[in-house]
């Protein structure tokens, strides 16, 4: 009988929830659980095992005998050796429950334990007190107990960890044995190490499960490997070359780059919107919602100075009144802009690298010789995409998602004060919504350029925007 959890909520001592989760394990499928740091997978695996507290929706099928091994299994065990000495009445110390008597507690075969104990080579420690193990030694007592359980659900929460070359071979090993007879799901915050035994990825964000790939999707999954290195990678948005020629003009700190007074968009007697304040500072992350003709394409344009009617109203960007005898490519020099329009104009045939170096120059296509700084820089964005190995490729034969990706680089490489998103998310996948969401993450939380993210959903939030305009 399969696993199934439906619609399934679940919480954790206040402390974290797992949200409407949709999750059917089949016979014969194992399991890997991935996602960023304190996304929810120990929590998802925990599940399995009958933890946490059922707030809505239904677990079914969960096999009879679940063995479980993880940091906090592992951290109740101890806990429960330290009460020990709290019971005693005597004020005697308590020396601890040997290993021996760890592993008897739950082993349905001591045959079985003996086999393994001689795998792990812990019959050294058998007499010794389980507290007063070493955390490697812990997570092998850990996975004596659940393997020699015989479980038919083996749930794995990093059982690589703690462990030594030879150790973590031969449980690679062990594991890729025991696969055909048990179902196992394993946490890995790695997608390289993942066994080849197993046949499913599933993706966890937030409490949330938002993806599940098959192991033979290669496609998927290597876009499921790019969202996880730009979640997870130490990686910081790359430095802009401080040697350009075209270097932007400097400009105020004390001023905004962005103010307008009673801000207004009217054809004839139709009103786009009337009477809107609005400044955006320095380094501040906004984002700009509403519904289609509510008029964000309009205010985008009277920002960038495309709009006829930017003139008829009272703006001032990047230390420029509007209407003071400035040119439209005097505001532009300190925007960087991405949207679907622009992405449709790119069909020149450029490679992966040269669209990232052409953001140096605003062009599209490359038609300068580029300095060594900037081939530099647009390596390191490129690390940070999780597409060097594609330097090369040409542009127009990219994923649509990766396109996106690229475009964002091009308009970041020269570190702009402003950074104008409109819809990137358009047309994209929930995959590749996930990684461009991913990317500006990554630029709210590393960089000096103020970022406008423009979409139709206010509750659709980024972490890092905290200012918000709705339309």
């Amino acid at each position: 009988m399969p696993t199934s959890l439906q619609n399934l909520t679940v919480n954790f001592d206040e402390r974290f929830d797992l949200k409407n989760i949709d999750w059917r394990l089949e016979s014969g499928q194992h399991w890997l659980i991935s996602g960023p740091n304190g996304a929810g997978k120990s929590a998802l695996a925990a599940v399995l095992t009958g933890a946490g507290k059922v707030a809505s929706g239904e677990i079914s099928g969960l096999p009879q005998h679940v063995g479980w091994v993880s940091f906090e299994a592992q951290a109740e065990l101890i806990a429960a050796e330290l009460k020990k000495d709290d019971a005693d009445i005597m004020d005697v110390i308590s020396e601890g429950t040997p290993v021996r008597e760890i592993l008897a507690q739950e082993s349905r075969d001591l045959v079985l334990i003996d086999e393994l104990v001689a795998k792990f080579e812990l019959g050294y420690l058998l007499d010794r007190a389980f507290r007063k193990l070493s955390t490697g030694e812990t997570r092998k007592v850990m996975l004596i107990r659940a393997l020699s359980n015989q479980p038919d659900l083996l749930v794995l929460d990093e059982p690589f960890e703690g462990l030594d070359v030879k150790t973590h071979a031969m449980l690679h090993d062990y594991l890729s044995a025991l696969s055909p007879n048990v179902q196992i799901v394993m946490v890995l915050n790695r997608l390289d190490e993942c066994p080849d035994f197993v046949t499913d990825v599933a993706y966890v964000e937030q409490g949330k499960l938002l993806h599940q790939v098959k192991r033979t999707d290669q496609a998927a999954l290597a876009e499921l490997h790019q969202l996880l290195h730009l979640k997870t990678t130490d990686l910081e948005i790359p430095p802009t070359d401080p040697t350009a020629e075209n270097k932007l003009p400097p400009l105020d700190p004390a001023q905004p780059l962005v103010r307008l007074t009673g801000a207004a968009i009217k054809y004839d007697d139709t009103v786009i919107f009337e009477g809107l304040d609005w400044t955006i500072e320095p380094g501040e992350h906004w984002q700009l919602s509403g519904p289609n003709g509510s008029g964000k394409t309009g205010l985008l344009s009277l920002i960038t100075g495309d709009h006829p009617q930017c003139y008829v109203n009272d703006i001032f960007v990047f230390g420029f009144q509007r209407g003071s005898g400035e040119s439209i490519w005097q505001i532009k020099q300190y925007i960087g802009y991405v949207s679907t329009a622009l992405q449709w104009e790119h069909r020149v045939s450029v490679s992966v690298r040269n669209v990232i170096i052409s953001g140096f120059y605003d062009s599209i296509g490359l038609y300068h010789k580029p300095s060594e700084t900037e081939k530099a820089i647009a390596v390191q964005w490129l690390d940070l995409l999780g597409m060097t190995a594609r330097a090369d490729e040409p542009f127009n034969k990219l994923s649509y998602g990766d396109q996106r990706l690229l475009l964002i680089a091009r308009a970041m490489v020269k570190h702009p004060p402003l950074l104008i998103l409109d819809e990137p998310c358009l047309g994209l996948d929930e995959m590749n919504r996930q990684l461009v969401l991913a990317l500006i993450e990554k630029i709210c939380a590393s960089s000096g350029t103020a970022v406008l993210y423009v979409n139709h959903h206010p509750h659709d939030h980024i972490k890092g925007i905290e200012h918000f305009l709705s339309l």
